[in-house]
């Protein structure tokens, strides 16, 4: 699935390049399905094996984060002031914008996104 509209494409751009070397900027959307990505999370890796140092999010109560030329912005303000050389972003929305053990109970499918019950997230596919 192609990112849409025009202010993603900046970071876009930055993806296609490839590694090119620590830190690294990870960039994830997440929304209650498929279609309308609500949250977006970008962690600053500096090393291989290493957690994220680093962890910004940004939520659309409206629309699609993915084309909010003011969170694009802002995602790409974060990326360069933390000197990320690198950046790996997702192609789809990989999962419910809500945490588990904070929004919902731990070992339990989130109450507000039901499209991701039983749905393997990195894929779409329903599990059983």
């Amino acid at each position: 699935m192609k990112i849409k509209g025009r202010s993603q494409k900046p970071l876009e751009k930055k993806a296609r390049r490839g590694f090119r070397g620590y830190p690294v900027a990870t960039v994830a959307f997440y929304g209650p399905d498929n279609t309308r990505a609500t949250k977006v999370a970008v962690g600053i890796v500096p090393g291989e094996g290493a957690e994220p140092e680093e962890m910004e999010r940004w939520f659309a109560q409206e629309g699609d984060v993915r084309t909010d030329p003011e969170i694009a912005r802002e995602i790409l303000e974060f990326i360069e002031r933390h000197s990320a050389k690198s950046v790996v972003m997702t192609d789809r929305i990989i999962g419910c914008p809500h945490q588990e053990g904070v929004d919902y109970p731990a070992g339990q499918s989130c109450p507000q996104c039901p499209f991701w019950s039983y749905r393997d997230r990195w894929t779409g596919e329903v599990l059983h």
